[in-house]
């Protein structure tokens, strides 16, 4: 598949856009694993060579550099006086609408530049169409191997396909995952569909698939839906391989995350196209923080600040793995103890869920006081038996608990 054309002719984008010349910021969560921080800034670097002649740099809210003040410092270094900032994320949560636009806006109010802020990647053709790509690989690499040992391959009616997201607190991002996961199943034809996250909400991999195999089917594709590498990535495959040695009678197959396929790439570029053409539309009336969304109705109007200064800027990276994170640091989702390992990623694991609960009510206004006691809205079913409590508590063997 060739790459996607330019959607910003250079000339036209440092010199005919209003308040130009312009750049553009990718927006990171960050990672203290190597290869997920490496796969962001290959990401930027396709983003640049489909944008030749305009600025691009990227930034992280924490656990690695640049940070996102350094992309702004390096933007106007080079006589960017309006940056286009879009968030490097799936759905919107409380980073998307938190804690990178309370970053921009500070900085901003700083220095005068002008930071207009773009959506998340979210739910489009484009998106659906790369995650297929994905999928479609491991099909086939499932279905040489059955040719190679003379089998049959297993028919589509008969796999199952679970999509994995990241899972958060924010209901409107979880759902989204699941609205993925339907296309994906209705566009291949799977026999079934099941959708499960790595933290935070439930149901979770482990006790999601120890459901999902009661079904029948012969075959379990397991997709995570992530962008990246990382400890949340190898946590899905370490908790898949705990089903599948439990059923070797069932085939499990990984597909791969979505990386940098050329259609995510395109999908950067349209985000970008809509911030120049004042085109952004965010979803705000499924949005916590500004609809009495059911379950989380205290939340509405909680101001919008971020939590990530404590962590920013730290660039020591994990050593426990050469190069792919193997989930070490996290067995089976408990935390080694800080002192005696180098954490992957975000993962503070406080006593409540770690997704910033603020608004981003007024648009992405910033008039606010920023207090980072570093305090949170518990997640309202964090002791849910599927959810996120489970993480931390040994959980029995499935025969001693059946309803698993």
């Amino acid at each position: 598949m060739s790459n996607p054309a330019p959607l910003l002719d250079c000339n036209a984008a440092l010199s005919a856009v209003e308040g130009g010349p312009i750049g553009v910021l990718i927006c990171g969560h960050g990672s203290r694993n190597r290869q997920a921080v490496g796969e962001f800034a290959q990401l930027a670097e396709g983003l640049r060579e489909l944008l030749p002649g305009v600025p691009v740099e990227y930034g992280y809210l924490e656990f690695a550099r640049p940070i996102l003040r350094d992309g702004l410092e390096s933007l106007r270094a080079q006589g960017v006086k309006r940056v286009l900032a879009v968030p490097g994320m799936l759905f919107a949560a409380g980073h998307a609408k938190n804690d990178i636009p309370s970053v921009l806006n500070t900085y901003s109010a700083e220095t005068g530049l002008r930071i207009d802020y773009g959506r998340e990647l979210g739910v489009v053709l484009s998106m659906i169409q790369a995650a297929g790509a994905r999928i479609r690989e491991a099909l086939d690499a499932s279905d040489a191997a059955a040719a190679g040992r003379r089998e049959a391959p297993v028919p589509l009616s008969d796999t199952l396909l679970v999509v994995v997201g990241r899972g958060s607190s924010d209901p409107d991002a979880n759902s989204n995952v699941s609205k993925v996961a339907r296309m994906l199943v209705e566009g291949f034809g799977f026999g079934w569909g099941e959708t499960v996250y790595s933290g935070v909400t439930f149901p979770l991999v482990e006790p999601g698939l120890r459901h999902a195999v009661k079904l029948g089917f012969r075959r379990i594709v397991v997709f995570p839906y992530f962008l990246f590498s990382g400890v949340l990535v190898s946590r899905i495959r370490q908790h898949t391989q705990l089903v599948a040695s439990d059923h070797p009678e069932l085939e499990f197959v990984d597909a791969s995350y979505l990386g940098d396929h050329p259609l995510v790439l395109n999908t950067f570029l349209e985000r970008v196209q809509e911030v120049v053409h004042g085109e952004t539309q965010m979803n705000c009336s499924l949005c916590k923080y500004r609809a009495q969304v059911l379950g989380f109705e205290n939340e509405v109007g909680a101001p919008q600040q971020s939590h990530h200064h404590h962590v920013e800027g730290l660039v020591e990276a994990c050593t426990l793995c050469e190069h792919e994170c193997t989930g070490a640091c996290q067995p089976d989702g408990i935390p080694i103890p800080l002192g005696h390992r180098h954490d992957h990623g975000h993962h503070h694991h406080h006593d409540h869920p770690h997704d910033h609960s603020h608004s981003h009510e007024g648009g992405h206004d910033h008039g606010h006081s920023h207090d980072h006691g570093h305090t949170h809205a518990p997640y309202p079913h964090a002791d849910h038996p599927l959810g996120p409590r489970t993480l931390y508590k040994p959980r029995p063997k499935p025969e001693e608990n059946p309803g698993v």
